[in-house]
């Protein structure tokens, strides 16, 4: 199965695994307001995040920029809202693309690729 953000498959023509950002209460060192304050108080729930890292592979360099630039023509303010869906089928529905961040290298060699990480948010309902 094919991985997809809003039934575009964004990522696969190479590699690329999904994790789960932190889970569970934000919480605000006090410090950060008033540096004579110790500890932390609860502030909210963090945010789902979904990081999808990779390398998007192509037969020519020119072919590799066409498919970054696909990627990055989903990027949009205000972001988009859809569901991301990984390999086994596993879906985040709701979330919005919000970072796409390549290496700093392009490796060429049989095929020209380039490593990746992008980041999709579940922002909180207010």
């Amino acid at each position: 199965m094919a991985s997809s953000f809003n039934s575009l498959g964004l990522f696969n023509s190479g590699p690329h695994r999904f994790r789960l950002g932190a889970e569970g209460e934000y919480a605000l060192v006090l410090a950060r307001i008033d540096p004579f304050q110790a500890g932390s108080t609860p502030v909210g729930p963090l945010e789902l995040v979904v990081i999808v890292r990779g390398r998007l592979q192509a037969s020519s360099q020119s072919a590799l920029w066409m498919i970054r630039d696909t990627i990055t023509a989903q990027l949009t303010h205000p972001p988009q809202i859809g569901a991301l869906v990984d390999h086994s089928g596993r879906t985040w529905d709701d979330v919005s693309f919000t970072r796409f961040e390549v290496d700093d290298r392009i490796d060429r060699g049989r095929i020209w690729s380039v490593g990746y990480e992008a980041t999709f948010t579940r922002f909180l309902k207010k």
